[in-house]
């Protein structure tokens, strides 16, 4: 016998001696792999990137995947290793990992001013404005297959672009003392209440910069010490970050959904009343989350054939005729789990709730009370932990359990016993009895 005992795999659990029964275990490992034209590259995982599908649709694709990590087994969270755009990959990549942030470019974006920035205006919107969605926003996803959903949560967490404008006065005209001295402290050091990332690339005319956004912040601005004639804005990079939900409570396979965010004038991405979108008035986020979990359940060596023994052995009985009060045994198995599963039994002789041995000579069932205990972290539906839970054939009680994080071969064990009315039954003098039973204890993650 394997002790891996995976999916569709069942093993016989034979009869050893006199008092005992024979078990039969199976186990179900549950794997998901979907072929998909877009290629997963997560152990939590999340892979983005964008195209433009026409001037109005502006499309990002996010994928995200999770399978345990047995080497890390309290790390159950979604984790991004998507490729990211240069600003977080090569200019600033400590701080968006401590901010937990990740950048995305999109260099088919422009929007063109419509007329000039005025030296020193007081009203924000008639110059370089910067407003994004800040805030979280809640994107449903749905499981493929079943009405379970969860909620993905996104917010954008930095805005940067490329700037150009005409010569005389070029990059001078955000200078903070006479001849434009200072120019790019306005643009390198970030103003409120976005804040700085210390990225700045200038020529004369353009520039590119980046600046981090707090959650629910409102627009970031800059003034020109000079008029500036026009305007224009070529590429946008913006940083986002992303709350997954608990994988370790969702079903195995794919969740899909979607959120949009409005550009222009007014909108989510709003770039003041001078500055004209030309590239697209949407930003559309298409998710899709994957999720493979596993159950593995390994018994050790010979731990598929059980005897039940009284306390003590049997030397009590043959020698002094003392009938033992119950008989039984406790079976240990390690299990790998990160999903919720339950617990069910199937009989080869049944009495009333659970499952029953049988002497073929006189034809007498005895009923076979099994119990099961689980390790630290696989709980009930209320949180509690699993000390001897009756299995029963109708599955109340062992309906539901629930990985607090992801167990790695922790050691659980399936407790058999026959009680003291049942042995009074089995144990006549002088008579030789041998009763033995098939019963399949399934692990099953289709809850």
């Amino acid at each position: 016998m394997e002790n891996a005992l995976k999916v569709n795999r069942k093993t016989a659990l034979r009869t050893a001696t006199l008092l005992l029964f024979r078990t039969q275990m199976m186990y179900l490992n549950k794997r998901i792999t979907k072929n998909r034209a877009s290629v997963l590259a997560l152990g939590a995982l999340l892979f983005l990137h964008a195209q433009a599908t026409s001037a109005e649709d502006l499309v990002y694709e996010i994928e995200a995947f999770f399978a345990p990590n047995a080497n890390k087994p309290t790390e159950n969270i979604f984790k991004n290793t998507t490729p990211i755009s240069s600003i977080c990959r090569v200019h600033i990549p400590a701080q968006c990992q401590s901010l937990n942030i990740f950048s995305l470019r999109f260099d088919g974006f422009a929007a063109d001013s419509t007329g000039p920035f005025l030296a020193n205006h007081t009203n924000p919107r008639e110059g370089a404005m910067f407003k994004v969605p800040s805030t979280f926003k809640d994107v449903v996803v749905n499981h493929v297959g079943t009405n379970r959903t969860e909620v993905v949560q996104m917010r954008i967490a930095g805005v940067g672009s490329s700037w150009r404008m005409p010569r005389p006065p070029g990059v001078s005209a955000w200078g903070l003392g006479e001849g434009g001295a200072g120019w790019d402290q306005q643009w390198r050091e970030a103003p409120s209440p976005c804040m700085r990332t210390g990225h700045l690339a200038a020529g004369v005319q353009d520039a590119s910069f980046f600046w981090i956004v707090p959650e629910g912040a409102g627009a970031c601005s800059r003034q020109p010490t000079m008029d500036v004639n026009w305007f224009t804005l070529r590429s946008l990079e913006f940083a986002y970050e992303l709350k997954t939900p608990n994988p370790l409570g969702m079903a195995d396979g794919q969740y899909t959904g979607s959120t949009s965010y409005s550009v222009g004038r007014g909108n989510d991405f709003d770039f003041g009343d001078l500055m004209n979108v030309v590239s697209g008035n949407t930003f559309n986020f298409n998710f899709t989350l994957t999720v493979e979990h596993q159950l593995k359940i390994e018994v050790p060596p010979g731990g598929n054939k059980v005897e039940l023994v009284p306390q003590g052995g049997w030397q009590a009985w043959l020698n002094q005729g003392r009938k033992p009060t119950r008989l039984f045994r406790d079976q240990t198995f390690s299990i790998s789990s990160s999903s919720a599963f339950k617990m069910t039994l199937e009989c080869q002789h049944q009495a009333d709730n659970t499952c029953a041995l049988k002497d073929p000579v006189s034809d007498q069932t005895v009923a076979l009370d099994i119990a099961v205990s689980l390790p630290y972290g696989l709980n009930s539906r209320g949180g509690e932990a699993v000390k001897s839970r009756p299995l029963r054939l109708d599955g109340v009680g062992t309906d539901f359990f629930q990985p607090a994080f992801y167990v790695s071969r922790g050691e659980g064990t399936l407790h058999f016993e026959v009680g003291r009315d049942e042995v009074e039954k089995m144990l006549v003098s002088g008579v030789t009895n041998t009763y033995s039973g098939d019963v399949t204890v399934i692990w099953d993650s289709e809850v």
